[in-house]
């Protein structure tokens, strides 16, 4: 992981100015003055800093008389890094860092995933009783505020729509306003949920995860999440197969 390479360069650094040259003999040379050694100690800081920040979901359990004593364990560590005597010196061999933290993740990625598919089974179970709530054979779960044009929308056309995605506790992570995309490539949801319109039409999605991100999620979205996407077609572009010779 790139992380993992930067916060050890971070380490690095760190040691080298708890090290740094230093001599009676006199040469025509500078050290740093104080000031770059403290922007340098601060930049250090915030290498570090983002290296748990781009974690911070799954980090906020850190353990931090661990994370100090790491740290001070390397900054006080004697001899060279590349020497193989080097590591002996550590609770944890270093050179594990990656195993170890993929693990870690792996671990807290999957707790999260199977809490997230309860709550989505959950929620769904209870929506699904709702009298204005329907559900397709797949699972995706809708309400037709308006059913818009006789015509549907099929699978290879191009559609311009409003929308707002919300997470099932009420968090908005995404909102758009006339955006335009062709119907068969989006998430599964989206598409089977476009299909029970035509243009002018509304309505909301209950999508079960295996019809949206599945157990990988995205950027965004956590695995195995039930999302709610609030529709609007405001045009519709038929397709047109292209005629042959």
């Amino acid at each position: 992981m790139k992380a993992i390479r930067i916060i050890a360069a971070a380490l690095v650094a760190a040691l080298a100015l708890s090290c740094g040259p230093k001599t009676n003999v006199k040469v025509d040379a500078e050290l740093p003055t104080q000031g770059q050694v403290d922007s340098v100690s601060y930049l250090i800081g915030i290498n570090v800093g983002s290296f748990i920040k781009n974690f911070a979901d799954d980090l906020d359990d850190i353990n931090m008389a661990e994370f100090k004593k790491g740290m001070n364990d390397f900054m006080n560590a004697e001899g060279s890094q590349y020497d193989p005597e080097f590591v002996e010196q550590f609770d944890i061999n270093p050179n594990m860092m990656n195993q170890i933290f993929n693990e870690y993740m792996m671990k807290k990625q999957n707790y999260k995933a199977a809490v997230n598919a309860a709550k989505s089974k959950e929620f769904l179970a209870k929506n699904a009783k709702r009298a204005d709530v329907d559900t397709t054979a797949s699972g995706l779960q809708y309400t037709i505020i308006a059913a818009g044009a006789d015509e549907k929308i099929a699978p290879n056309d191009t559609v311009w729509v409003n929308y707002k995605g919300t997470l099932i506790d009420g968090t908005v992570f995404d909102e758009n306003d006339s955006t335009k995309f062709v119907a068969n490539r989006v998430i599964r949801g989206w598409t089977e949920g476009l299909g029970l319109l035509g243009e002018g039409g509304k309505a909301t999605l209950y999508i079960p995860s295996d019809l949206a991100y599945g157990a990988r999620g995205n950027q965004a979205i956590e695995p195995n999440s039930a999302l709610i996407f609030d529709v609007e077609v405001l045009k519709v572009g038929k397709f047109t197969p292209k005629s042959e010779k």
